[in-house]
């Protein structure tokens, strides 16, 4: 057996870093080691020892790594939301996301880091951000930029805060579906008042 190689099917360490490289240039197999001492990751092992990275290693790899680079949170906090996500059946892989919204690695990576997509704990993703990148892939084919959706985050971060304030969860229901209702009009409003 070839060192670092893993036995019946699952991946390499060499071959995680393979697939972290093109989103993660600096990382190393020294950090993927640090990350799993920390707990982080748990591959399997063979019985010669060899790490034994499975697909969801990978995406929790991927979900450690972005939350570092993107949103600066320590590895307790990191490792707390990984610990206290629950399964999720409804949920997709960023393989799943990329394969179902025909968007690119790097343009995911994009939006990511520009906040237009957060993968939940274990760096999972739900049906509606499957939605939001068709969306978001229709927007940018008629010509609407970066700058542009990076406000429709914000404006949508400041409707986040507001339901926040309110403490029961059918109201909360209920106002996220007005706000957007009162989105929509005001939009159209707007537009036969400036034609």
């Amino acid at each position: 057996m070839t060192a670092g190689r893993p036995q019946r099917g699952g991946l390499s360490i060499g071959a995680v870093l393979s697939q972290l490289r093109p989103e993660f240039p600096d990382v190393t197999i020294s950090k993927i080691r640090f990350l799993e001492a920390e707990g982080l990751v748990r591959p399997a092992r063979t019985t010669s020892g060899y790490r034994q990275f499975s697909a969801a290693d990978v995406e929790r790899l991927r979900f450690v790594l972005s939350a570092q680079r993107d949103r600066y949170l320590p590895l307790k906090v990191i490792r707390d939301q990984l610990d206290s996500a629950p399964a999720d059946s409804g949920s997709v892989s960023r393989a799943d996301l990329l394969a179902q919204t025909g968007i690119s690695a790097e343009q995911l990576s994009q939006l990511e880091r520009d906040g237009l997509l957060r993968p939940g704990p274990g760096g999972r993703f739900t049906t509606d951000d499957i939605t939001a990148l068709r969306t978001v892939r229709t927007m940018t084919g008629l010509g609407v930029e970066r700058e542009h959706l990076r406000a429709v985050r914000a404006a949508a971060d400041h409707e986040v805060v507001l339901l926040k304030s309110f403490s029961d969860p059918e109201t909360v229901r209920e106002l996220a579906d007005l706000f957007t209702s009162l989105h929509t009009l005001l939009v159209r409003a707007g537009l036969r008042q400036s034609s």
